[in-house]
């Protein structure tokens, strides 16, 4: 062992134990497992927890320990000896007593360590080691301890997930206990150990109205994944997930989940359909999910599939055209099933949702007639005619009504489509059809389907009003001319334009018919459509409380990707603090920026956009950049939840006020933007920029030692005037002697981080050149808060006065 180490260790010498921080760290990185082999057998003695002198020598030894194996790289070396130090303090109280607060001693210790062995949770070796010890400090009592736990664990569920799956019972207990933090470990473990959690899922379950935002996703999660695996496992809980449907943030997840448990166990959903059904009217996008569900639980019986069929059928005239095809589909499964639910016409609606291109082509024909189309209509409509009674009177006979008019519509364009089809078997040369047209042809059958549905929607209504006595004077339009109604308008449109004309015409609205079709066919279009006025009353309100970026790039860094944020003053005015230059940030939370940034450039839009818009386009390019393999696509992102979660930008807030952002910038009401401080203070730019004036002055205490642990102060008094901040030897302004710290060589200005069990703000600051470091710390918090803002400030502009004077010579 080195001398100074022996010495500081074996005669417990704190007099000595500073001079440890002179050493260089190759020079005692040989002997650190020694060293630490020694600390344990002192923090073990029985007088420890009353010796003050030991407990000082222990902390700073550690805090050397550490500092080296972090410096040299040497943690696989010294992991032993140094997860053996940190398993000896499970042997002892690491819960505070009483009304004291503060870590018992052999909790700072277990505090020091914890974060030295964790980083390296990427680091196999170290992590065999300390992932068991880890685990043991969940159940001590210490929230501290245990969060800072939780944090790491989290990491390593990502990187070793094995390593943790032993452990799962423990750490479903500590969540349960109240460790939230935790939850995000299960997902990652649950593949692993299934019949673990599955125990616990009910306890589970029931802590979804407990949790914060952040939390509740990660036990979605984990629900995700035992519906897709082990649906049966989930059938218990579906009282408690239909009741969470109500939380919005939650309610397409849940459904999906749900709609999973439906195939496995349908019975389970039975008393819950009329709920699930007025979920899906307020979340129309969410009908789908709704559908899928219905047609499961049809399957049980015939009964069943009588009740689900109705609403199936009721959706088809309601929902977007993107989900007939799957309407139509859980409509035969049911049919098929029992074939007798439809009086045996359920085939001839398949096949004419099946022969789209026939019935395609028909409508192109119609929609290029001439001017006489609309009075060949008419003539095609039918006169009243008697109703025949049908067989099997009471209370179904609305039902058989209707499909007799289904069938009669139905066979009506199967005739028309057979005359086609007749006239293509003609000789005649063989057409050949390109790509283009292909598709084309294929976006026409999309077009002709919801005007099919809608033309089924008013045969199923004028039914049931006839039914209710609400059929006008007894009228009943045939099916061909209920469906010639939907065209009436499109024709009336062509009946002046000549041949030519009607030719441009009908480019011109192919190319509208597919502009539309993209458009509904765009997630994320129609998410910003149906939730503008959502996302303009959050960006009016989160707007004066985080700014949106001017400009953002992603990079990657050895912790994932980062954001390099820019914000800009758009006022620019004479004194502004960034006209030439921008405030700078790097955050670890990309894609919470790129939501903000979507929202705001929707807030500023007069109509919805789309992923064909350039600006998006440019944001899911970033998002791209952000991802891994087989993570949510951008549209898919945005589209989760329509804003982000309170606690994400509650953390973005914090982020700002750590970098002091504030200090520089505040909210307009008058410019409707964020001003630098000079631009929204004029007032007081004359004063900051008048020569020789000092923004501020006063007595701060300089730190005379640069080792946290060594609290040694010293007063002097200080100037921030113009470009420079200047410090006397003395505590009087009057001393000479002056040091002047240059603000265009100032690199940061940071707030010195308290510990956690510290109350109050910090007072203490630190300011970076590119040669020294000053430690200040100023009377109190609301001193140090001036003192903070004056400097950033006038750092900010020394910076600009720099860059213009680099534009002015260019």
């Amino acid at each position: 062992m080195h001398q100074l180490f022996s010495q500081v260790l074996g005669q417990r010498d704190l007099s000595r134990a500073g001079d440890l921080f002179s050493l260089e760290d190759a020079e005692i990185e040989d002997c650190l497992s020694q060293a630490l082999d020694q600390i344990k057998a002192i923090s073990c003695s029985p007088d420890y927890l009353t010796n003050d002198n030991d407990q000082a020598v222990v902390e700073i030894c550690i805090t050397r320990i550490t500092t080296a194996i972090r410096e040299t790289g040497s943690i696989e070396r010294h992991s032993m000896a140094l997860v053996g130090l940190w398993e000896s303090c499970l042997e002892h109280n690491l819960t505070p007593q009483g009304e004291n607060t503060e870590d018992t001693p052999h909790a700072k210790i277990a505090s020091d360590i914890t974060s030295c062995i964790l980083q390296n949770y990427s680091c196999p070796s170290v992590m065999v080691l300390a992932i068991p010890v880890a685990v043991r400090f969940l159940q001590r009592g210490n929230r501290e301890l245990s969060r800072n736990m939780s944090s790491y664990l989290s990491l390593a569920a990502i990187a070793k997930a094995d390593l943790l799956a032993e452990h799962t019972e423990a750490i479903t207990h500590s969540v349960l206990g109240g460790n939230h933090m935790l939850l995000r470990v299960l997902p990652s473990v649950y593949p692993r150990q299934p019949d673990t959690i599955h125990c616990h899922l009910g306890n589970l379950t029931a802590m979804m109205s407990q949790l914060e935002s952040p939390e509740q996703q990660h036990l979605i999660r984990l629900i995700q994944m035992v519906a897709e695996q082990h649906p049966l496992m989930l059938s218990p809980q579906v009282p408690a997930l239909v009741s969470y449907l109500g939380d919005q943030s939650l309610t397409e997840a849940l459904l999906g989940a749900l709609m999973d448990v439906s195939q496995a166990s349908p019975s389970s959903l039975v008393s819950f359909l009329p709920m699930l059904r007025t979920v899906g009217q307020q979340c129309p996008a969410l009908l789908g999910h709704v559908a899928k569900i219905h047609s499961a639980v049809g399957i049980i019986s015939e009964t069943h599939a009588h009740g689900s069929l109705v609403y199936l059928v009721s959706l088809l005239g309601s929902m977007e055209h993107s989900f007939h095809h799957t309407l139509l589909l859980e409509i035969r499964a049911l049919t098929d099933r029992y074939p007798s639910l439809l009086g045996g016409c359920g085939k001839d609606i398949y096949r004419m949702s099946n022969s789209f291109t026939a019935i395609a082509r028909l409508l192109g024909r119609r929609l290029e007639e001439s001017t006489t189309m609309h009075c060949r209509l008419e003539r095609h409509a039918c006169p009243p005619s008697p109703r025949a009674p049908l067989p099997g009177g009471g209370g179904g006979g609305s039902e058989q009504r209707l499909q007799v008019k289904i069938q009669a519509f139905e066979d009506k364009m199967g005739e028309e489509g057979g005359e086609e089809e007749a006239e293509e078997d003609s000789p005649a040369p063989q057409r050949r059809y390109s790509l283009s047209q292909a598709v084309r042809e294929e976006r026409r059958e999309m077009r002709f389907n919801r005007s099919k549905s809608l033309a089924l929607h008013a045969v199923r209504s004028r039914s049931i009003n006839s039914d209710n006595g609400e059929d006008g004077e007894g009228l009943e339009q045939s099916p061909d001319s209920i469906f010639s109604n939907t065209l009436v308008n499109s024709h009336s449109e062509n009946q002046e334009a000549l041949p030519a004309e009607r030719k441009l015409t009908g480019e011109s609205r192919e190319k509208d018919g597919e502009k539309e079709e993209q458009e509904e066919a765009d997630r994320l279009f129609m998410h910003l459509r149906d939730n503008m006025e959502t996302i303009r009353a959050f960006c009016k309100d989160v707007a004066q409380q985080i700014p949106s970026p001017e400009q953002c790039v992603i990079e990657d860094s050895n912790r994932g990707c980062v954001a390099k944020l820019s914000f800009s003053c758009p006022l620019k005015g004479h004194y502004c603090l960034y006209s030439k230059s921008s405030f700078n940030l790097t955050s670890r939370q990309p894609h919470v920026w790129i939501h903000i940034m979507l929202l705001h450039l929707q807030s500023k839009s007069s109509v919805p956009l789309c992923s064909g818009d350039e600006c998006v386009q440019r944001l899911a390019s970033l998002w791209e950049k952000t991802q891994l393999k087989g993570a949510h696509s951008f549209p898919m992102a945005m589209t989760q939840n329509t804003t982000p979660h309170r606690k994400d930008l509650d953390s973005l807030q914090i982020q700002l006020e750590e970098v002091r952002f504030f200090d520089l910038f505040g909210y307009s009401e008058e410019e409707g933007g964020w001003l630098c401080f000079m631009c929204n203070n004029p007032e007081k730019a004359t004063v900051v920029n008048q020569e020789g004036q000092p923004l501020i002055e006063g007595k701060l205490k300089e730190k005379q030692v640069r080792w946290k642990f060594i609290k040694r102060w010293k007063t002097r008094y200080f100037t921030l005037a113009g470009n420079q901040l200047l410090f006397r030897r003395g505590k009087s302004k009057d001393e000479l002697d002056d040091i002047p710290i240059e603000l265009s060589k100032v690199q940061s200005v940071k707030v010195v981080a308290k510990k956690r069990r510290d109350r109050g703000l910090p007072r203490a600051f630190e300011i970076f050149t590119d040669s020294k470091t000053y430690v200040l710390k100023a009377q109190d918090e609301k001193h140090a808060e001036e003192w903070l803002q004056c400097i950033n400030v006038a750092v900010a502009q020394a910076r600009e006065r720099e860059n213009r004077e680099a534009t002015t010579y260019l």
